[in-house]
């Protein structure tokens, strides 16, 4: 493929990018206190104003007021009408703006030479080499040499924006994003379950549930805001922690069940077994609305609380008293994250626990349902319209009808679609690995630092021919290793949306300009198709909310329809959507939850009731390495790598200034160990240095390190799900012992300031 761009036309483009920086602050979405459009005042002057929006970092989605004077901001507080948190927000939403004027900001293109050194360079000089490498690459190698992940933090619009140039546009048919970290497992079991991907509450459904069982998941840490909406649950409920920790959220529990790790899938169907053999289900439930349940009843039979106990190490006792507790609720509602998806077996966990749901009729009615929480903030925008592993929408790439459908919604030829799904994540670092894939653009996440199994990961991305790497900050793990490297706006800096955990479509808005040359995903990728030579094809993308009137086209119809909401601003309006809003029978209520009618999206109405034995775990604790590492939260005030969060004084405050490891007391007796003694945990894969924290919470025999430190994925094990390809960051087998004097003068990690 020849470029077919003209030149000077471009190069205006970006010049008028650069100087204007996409368009005027917020547009008509502001309050004084009132709304009005800035059209409405003098042009040299934006009077002081308020506007909300959705924060960036978790998929909780709670709006956030911005403070704006003379049409920038310069403070936010949490909104305390928006239907989500209500006046609340944890320490990151009120940190949202300070992150942004971080000193390592990305602010204009970095190439690297022969040399090996990399200098700033124009964007014409930046889009025209990646164009000119990717086209050098796949006339060498084919179309598949090219791939992308991406990830959960940018809009929904530049998301299907970026999966429909590289892949309708450019010619990739591989490209995933790093939701697949987190959130796979729970969209494979409901598209298996439901027959679409349909996470069914509301999260007004946790302060009216009479029984809340949360499976690996914290929110007291990971979703302050949820946690605070489960406090002021009138009914008095039961709550039911599943977590080998005792966990901030498990010592408020009403029953915790410590178990093994990675035990939960046999709890599960200890559970449902008792509750079978008790009569607890609501068989009128299971005869209308669902399939197999025979099959599965007879599947559980062996699961008695003896043997249940022997794999959990729980007292049957304690498992006899859950299923009583379940027994007598009325409105149960089941909870997880990633304690359960991050697993060797995560979608099969997770199917347990809609199993629980659908037989005991806990499903579409107030306080109940078989409920995910996401992770990143648009984890479910990526889930339906990133063009990865589902075609735009929700679709099957495998599927003719689909792809018909979705060209003659965007008036391309139906040939440009792939006719096979991309590889998953871990297929895509596999296909690095072999030279299979010679270029890689990532975009918005850092694998450097995230991915299972660090070092071999980082050994990996240094095989490519051309890797591109379009990110905030120059200073990641994974800017670094760029050959290219992208600057990005971020959030506050730009404009679209973002769906939450809830299914609640929400705004985001340009509050600030981006420093230097920075530009918004959004125009990177406009500049790509165009330097690509296939700019044409996207003409009606002309800016996000032109995208959004087009992937309201592509919901119609769908269990994620949404074309009843008019635009941006019917949005904002609104505080928000829940999908589905369909524009024939749009529901203005502002909590939602699906299935009420008892009917799901396989062909037949019915929910499938799914499952299968456990499966051992991947890497067991043996002689060599005698612990179990656990991984996950460690901070309300920490996200993820901390590519963000540690450019706050304010949140740098508020967690362990070095890298840490959770150990019980017995186990730091007999190894010397104390608090804030250094210590180096081992696994076959690599090691980390860390101070030790002595406590209770974690059982002999475990570990616990949080995943925001650098060092903590230089232990995992690269063991997935069989159907999800989901990592089991969870578990994998380590050793301990203290650090000689003088190892720990320099630790290999702590958190990421950069």
């Amino acid at each position: 493929m020849t470029t077919t761009l003209d030149r000077p036309s471009i190069l205006k483009r970006i010049q008028a990018l650069l100087h204007a920086k996409e368009g005027p602050l917020t547009r008509e979405l502001v309050r004084e206190p009132g709304r009005f459009g800035l059209g409405q005042v003098p042009a040299t002057k934006i009077p002081d104003a308020t506007t909300v929006m959705v924060c960036g970092f978790c998929s909780t989605g709670c709006g956030l007021t911005v403070h704006l004077q003379d049409g920038r901001a310069i403070n936010l507080t949490p909104t305390t009408d928006y239907p989500v948190n209500r006046g609340l927000a944890c320490p990151k939403g009120w940190e949202a703006l300070t992150v942004l004027d971080a000193p390592d900001r990305a602010t204009v293109p970095l190439l690297r030479n022969q040399a090996g050194a990399r200098s700033p360079v124009s964007w014409h000089e930046a889009m025209t080499t990646m164009a000119a490498r990717f086209h050098a690459i796949q006339a060498r190698h084919g179309a598949d040499s090219i791939a992308f992940l991406s990830t959960g933090q940018i809009a929904t619009e530049e998301m299907a924006l970026l999966g429909a140039v590289a892949k309708f546009g450019m010619g990739m048919v591989h490209g995933d994003g790093n939701t697949r970290q987190c959130m796979a497992s729970a969209a494979v079991a409901y598209k298996q379950s439901f027959g679409f991907d349909a996470p069914p509450y509301s999260y007004h459904d946790l302060e009216e549930s009479d029984c809340i069982i949360l499976i690996g998941a914290n929110p007291c840490i990971a979703h302050p805001v949820l946690w605070e909406r489960v406090t002021k649950n009138p009914h008095a409920p039961e709550i039911l922690v599943v977590d080998p920790r005792r966990t901030e959220t498990a010592m408020a529990a009403t029953l915790h069940l410590p178990i093994r790790p990675k035990s939960d899938l046999t709890l599960l169907y200890g559970i449902a077994h008792l509750l079978i053999k008790r009569g607890a289900i609501d068989r009128a439930y299971i005869d209308a609305h669902t399939r197999d349940f025979a099959a599965f009843a007879e599947f559980v039979r062996p699961y008695e609380p003896a043997l249940v106990a022997r794999e959990t190490g729980l007292a049957p006792q304690v498992i006899l008293d859950a299923a009583a507790r379940i027994e007598r609720s009325s409105r149960v509602s089941l909870w997880w994250t990633m304690g359960v998806n991050q697993s060797h077996q995560g979608v099969k966990t997770a199917q347990a626990a809609i199993n629980l749901a659908l037989m005991t009729g806990n499903i579409g009615r107030p306080g109940t349902g078989a409920n995910s929480i996401t992770g990143q903030c648009n984890a479910m925008g990526s889930r339906l319209f990133s063009n990865t592993t589902n075609l735009l929408g929700g679709r099957d790439f495998a599927d003719p009808a689909d792809r018909a459908c979705v060209a003659a919604i965007l008036g391309i030829p139906e040939a440009n679609i792939p006719r096979r799904p991309s590889l998953s994540y871990d297929g895509i670092i596999e296909g690095v690995k072999s030279g299979a894939i010679k270029g890689l653009w990532i975009v918005a996440t850092n694998p450097a630092h995230s991915w299972i199994d660090q070092s071999t990961l980082r050994e990996t991305l240094g095989k490519l021919e051309f890797l591109v790497v379009q990110d905030m900050y120059h200073s990641t793990e994974t800017a670094r290793l760029a050959d290219l490297l992208l600057p990005a706006a971020g959030w506050g800096e730009k404009e679209g949306t973002f769906i939450n955990s809830e299914r609640r479509i929400g705004l985001i808005k340009k509050v600030r300009r981006a420093p230097g040359q920075a530009l918004s995903d959004f125009h990177i990728f406009t500049l790509a198709a165009h330097y690509h030579g296939c700019g044409a094809m996207f003409r009606e993308w002309s800016s996000p909310e032109s995208v959004f009137q087009i992937l309201k086209r592509l919901s119609a119809g769908r269990p994620c329809d949404f074309s009843g909401v008019a635009d941006y601003h019917a949005l904002d309006l609104a505080g928000g959507v829940q999908w589905p809003y369909p524009a024939a029978n749009p529901d203005p209520s502002p909590r939602r939850r699906l299935f009420s009618d008892g009917r799901y999206y396989h062909a037949d109405g019915r929910a499938r009731f799914l499952f299968d034995a456990p499966r051992p775990l991947p890497e067991p604790p043996d002689a060599a390495y005698p612990f179990q590492l656990l991984t996950g939260r460690g901070s309300a005030a920490q996200w993820h790598t901390q590519t963000r969060t540690a450019k706050s004084d304010v949140l740098r405050k508020l967690y362990p200034r070095d890298p840490y490891v959770e150990i019980n007391p017995a186990d730091a007796r007999e190894l010397g160990l104390v608090t804030g003694r250094w210590g180096v945990v081992e696994s076959r894969r690599g090691s980390a240095r860390a101070r030790a924290f002595v406590t209770p919470t974690v059982p002999a025999g475990l570990l616990f390190m949080p995943m925001h430190d650098g060092s903590t994925n230089r232990l995992t094990l690269a063991a997935f799900d069989p159907e999800s390809r989901q990592p089991a960051y969870k578990a994998c087998a380590v050793r301990i012992r203290a650090a000689a004097d003088g190892e720990a003068a320099h630790p290999t990690s702590g958190p990421t300031t950069h």
